[in-house]
């Protein structure tokens, strides 16, 4: 797993998850009108009401807005389209567009004076009003289409009301801006909104979950929506080019920029995101850190006068283009070098730029299809935004075989004060890193045992043989087919969807559990697998789909498990079979073959996967990655700390404790040889001291009363 084949400083980078993909180009070819396969897919959605595209980055989902906007306005009888970006950067994806040379109907043309991004003045919360007139004007005239930024569209609803949006499309870009929080202004708007029923709405992200763990909608108004789902898996397997994607993390000592330098490879093209001067990882001197990075590179020549890039020469002799978008100080440089970097003649040529240094920019909705390499420093604000920057290399592009992100991450030291925020970003990267592997392996249609092939799946030379744990796969979406033993089926459409589409949501919020990720990496004497497994995500379930019935919280909670547990046990079998001599497991059918390796040697069922620490494969590659004292320092830190159970994992055990009654007979036994009967049993009885208390206390206030 050494990345060295393309790193000649042979540094350990550990890749946390490694895709590779059939390049069949599917993803960029375009049907009569136009449509590339995701486009093509929201398009036959178009007539929906409230439509949510949840697509990765450079999927297409600009373009698939025009499409849709334009038939609602031209064939739905919608009055204007609004669309809303969260940055005035982003609005330049919604220039015109002549989409009826490639095969549409019509073309997508915006005035100069209604793409409000383009305007003068810094587009932002404390400026945003004076840009409402703007929107009022155009509501009130006969153009068709208006871009704007969140901010504008914020206060043009505060000032305007709701209901001049009428007979209305309002589309919404980066749709993870929007929460369901009360305090999420945008949020609590489109909510009105929709309630009014007046409008009709599209709404788009490339990482439908925040960084918070803030739901994006309310369930009663996410049931409103149709949903698209466009699975980062689909769109890399269906690039020409990209065969590869390795996503992982090094663990540096000392300052950030001597790491850098070991693992900063100036043959690729990469762009560097340096930490925010607040972050711990800062050297406080943003200026010097560029200096110094630059300085891994090789010797500076000098500043190309025309586009503002900073010459260096690497020790090949090569010279290299840096663009520096760190430095603020020099506005008009500053502007000379981002017109350069946006310049459309330039945008296919590779030799263009070399490398990119930023700080805040370069991510949402910034386009450099040549990235090849993403290189962050420390752990970013959110998973999202981890999201956004590996969507930076993500492109397709001619002759681009391979992409990696790596996330660079100070390693806990023995004389270092603050080993527990250090410690709290090791355990937020690792986080990232494991989703990031869910999101982009193929998505799981797990059924009960002996329910029969699924149509247009395919199970081997054999075919599907009843009484076996059978495994299938989807050639044209990429979705694996396993059986499961004792799976809870799940009884509404509600939940069937979210087993079948939402489980990296209900994942994404098992793995910002500090909890979870403590326990389960770094304290296993303490932790059985079923506390994980079935308390702490049983808990997450019941809070994120409260309205859903017992039977359908349990099959979402088995089917989320499942779908981690499989995807780390099949990684780890081809981790073991690596290490014994070679798996001889290549090419994008590499996770599907570690699926087999790992059902094919045990009696696949719900009970078994319950059993299994998710985070084993995690734990065995941070072993590799980490100084072994390190290692040890952190394990012994989070193992002192005195775990008493909460009421709400109590009430769980005991939940579960009567599920191990109604089976049995019997009550768990608090002296069982079973580790998992003897902590029902302790959960029952530490429910009982909580319900004891919470009586005492409420006897206590009607006493004084």
């Amino acid at each position: 797993m050494n990345d060295s084949a393309s790193n000649p400083t042979n540094t350990y980078v550990v890749p946390s998850v490694s895709i590779n993909t059939e390049h069949t180009g599917a993803s960029n070819k375009a049907n009569v009108l136009g449509m590339r396969s995701m486009q093509e897919r929201a398009y036959a959605k178009r007539g929906e009401q409230f439509l949510l595209i949840k697509s990765p980055p450079a999927s297409g989902k600009s373009r698939a807005l025009m499409f849709i906007a334009l038939d609602k306005l031209h064939n739905q009888g919608l009055k204007q389209a609004i669309i809303v970006v969260p940055e005035r950067s982003i609005g330049s994806s919604f220039a015109d567009e002549p989409l009826s040379q490639y095969g549409f109907y019509w073309d997508w043309e915006v005035a100069p004076q209604w793409n409000l991004c383009n305007a003068p003045g810094v587009d932002e919360a404390r400026v945003a009003k004076s840009k409402v007139g703007a929107v009022r004007k155009f509501l009130d005239c006969a153009d068709k289409i208006l871009v704007c930024t969140h901010a504008t569209f914020r206060s043009a609803v505060d000032e305007l009301g709701v209901e001049i949006f009428d007979g209305r499309l309002i589309a919404i870009d980066e749709f993870h801006h929007v929460s369901s929080n009360p305090d999420n202004k945008l949020g609590s708007q489109l909510g009105t909104l929709m309630v009014r029923d007046n409008i009709h709405v599209v709404a788009m992200t490339g990482s439908y979950f925040r960084g918070d763990s803030e739901a994006v909608l309310a369930p009663a108004d996410e049931a409103k929506f149709e949903t698209v789902t466009y699975t980062y898996y689909e769109q890399l397997n269906g690039y020409r080019w990209l065969k590869s994607l390795d996503i992982g993390y090094f663990f540096y000592t000392g300052p950030y920029v001597d790491a850098v330098a070991k693992v900063l490879n100036p043959s690729l093209k990469t762009i560097v995101h340096i930490p925010s001067p607040n972050a711990r990882e800062s050297l406080n001197d943003k200026v010097r850190e560029v200096n110094e990075i630059m300085g891994a590179l090789g010797e500076w020549r000098g500043v190309d006068p025309k586009t503002g890039f900073h010459l260096v020469e690497a020790t090949d002799g090569r010279m290299l283009k840096v663009a520096d978008l760190v430095d603020d100080t020099d506005t008009a440089e500053r502007s000379r070098v981002l017109s350069a970097l946006k310049d459309p003649l330039q945008k296919n040529n590779r030799d263009h730029v070399d490398i990119i240094i930023a700080l805040g920019m370069a991510k949402e909705g910034f386009d450099w299809i040549w990235c090849e390499h993403a290189l962050t420093i420390g752990y970013r604000s959110s998973l999202t935004e981890i999201v956004q920057i590996i969507g930076r290399a993500t492109r397709d592009a001619d002759g681009k075989e391979r992409a990696k992100f790596t996330n660079l991450i100070a390693e806990p030291t023995a004389d270092q004060t603050l080993v527990a925020e250090a410690v709290n970003d090791m355990l937020k990267a690792i986080s990232a890193s494991l989703l990031m592997e869910q999101v982009l392996s193929p998505r799981y249609e797990f059924t009960p045992k002996d329910t029969g092939p699924k149509e247009g799946f395919e199970y081997g030379d054999g075919g599907y043989v009843e009484g076996q744990h059978n495994i299938g796969v989807n050639k044209s979406t990429g979705q694996i087919h396993v059986e499961v033993n004792g799976l809870v089926t799940p009884e509404s459409a509600e939940a069937t969807r979210i087993c079948r589409e939402d489980l990296n949501e209900v994942v994404t919020s098992f793995l910002q559990d500090k909890t979870v990720l403590e326990r389960g990496l770094f304290d296993t004497d303490n932790t059985l697998p079923e506390e994980l497994t079935q308390v702490r995500m049983g808990k997450i379930v019941r809070e994120r789909y409260p309205e859903l019935s017992e039977t359908d919280q349990e099959a979402i909670r088995q089917h989320a498990v499942a779908a981690m547990t499989i995807t780390q046990q099949a990684k780890l079998a081809l981790a073991q079979a690596d290490a014994e001599g070679g798996s001889g497991l290549q090419g994008n059918t590499s996770l599907l073959d570690g699926v087999r390796k790992f059902v094919n040697v045990r009696d696949l069922d719900i009970d078994l996967i319950d059993r299994i620490n998710p985070f084993e494969a995690a734990y065995s590659i941070l072993a590799k990655a980490m100084d072994e004292k390190s290692l040890r320092q952190v394990q012994s830190s989070i193992a002192a700390k005195k775990v008493n159970i909460p009421v709400e994992d109590a009430r769980e055990l005991a939940r579960r404790a009567l599920q191990f009654k109604n089976e049995r007979g019997r009550l768990p036994d608090i002296n069982s040889a079973d580790a998992w009967e003897k902590r029902m049993a302790e959960g029952v009885a530490a429910f009982a001291r909580h319900r004891a208390q919470a009586k005492a206390i409420e006897l206590g206030e009607s006493s004084n009363g």
